[in-house]
């Protein structure tokens, strides 16, 4: 995968928008597991990646148990978050409370994310709204940011109401807790949000979308 991308190079605003790339078929990270060691390790990044390319290129096929993943959220207390691996990726699952959700929707921060409506292809079409998820109450995303590829660790952004959040360490890029990048980041785009259902109310499965089954890792803009 290319990263052309160059902090210093203002980003597109919301108007430019038809000027965007439209998405394409990436190279996915995919298959495998990869011990994630500290989450966040800068100088750990481009091993992560490369380690996930080359057990990509080695699978001549993934089967559907090792593509799809269910995950228990009923040990989830509102507020808190748990980190899982699939498809070698980490996934930060969240359980929010209600003021973790009226905070995503608080004006003072719509104003300053990059891509607060979620225009550009980084989630499924059901997850095009203001908390970038299936359900309110619950956020999932693939916690490689689209920067470098270095993994953010699970934090609230003190600058932001609190409505949890990503940061960075590598370059300081930082995310609100719908994975929405702020404006001015080396970050270009928002952190994806992997195909997924609830199998029940306790229940995620990761790697499959059952109102967009044909979205996938490879149909967003950059991972």
């Amino acid at each position: 995968m290319t990263r052309n991308h160059d902090a210093s190079t203002p980003h597109p605003s919301l108007d430019e928008e038809s000027l965007l790339p439209r998405p394409t078929r990436r190279t996915v990270l995919t298959a495998g597991s990869v011990a994630l060691g500290g989450a966040g390790a800068c100088t750990l990044a481009a091993p992560f990646l490369d380690s996930l390319r080359r057990t990509r290129a080695s699978s001549a096929a993934s089967t559907q148990e090792e593509t799809v993943l269910d995950i228990s959220v009923q040990d989830l207390e509102p507020g808190a978050h748990k980190i899982v691996v699939w498809q070698g990726m980490p996934v930060a699952i969240q359980r929010r409370t209600p003021e973790m959700i009226r905070a995503l929707e608080d004006p003072a921060l719509l104003a300053q994310l990059l891509d607060p409506q979620s225009r550009i292809r980084q989630q499924p079409r059901e997850a095009e709204n203001t908390h970038r998820s299936l359900r309110p109450d619950y956020g999932v995303y693939v916690t490689i940011c689209t920067h470098l590829g270095c993994v953010p660790d699970y934090q609230n952004i003190t600058s932001l109401p609190a409505s949890g959040g990503f940061f960075c360490p590598c370059h300081g890029s930082q995310f609100d807790g719908a994975g929405r990048v702020l404006r001015n980041m080396p970050a270009p785009y928002n952190l994806p949000v992997p195909p997924l259902h609830f199998v029940d109310d306790h229940t995620i499965r990761l790697g499959e979308s059952l109102l967009s089954p044909h979205y996938g890792m490879n149909s967003i803009q950059q991972l």
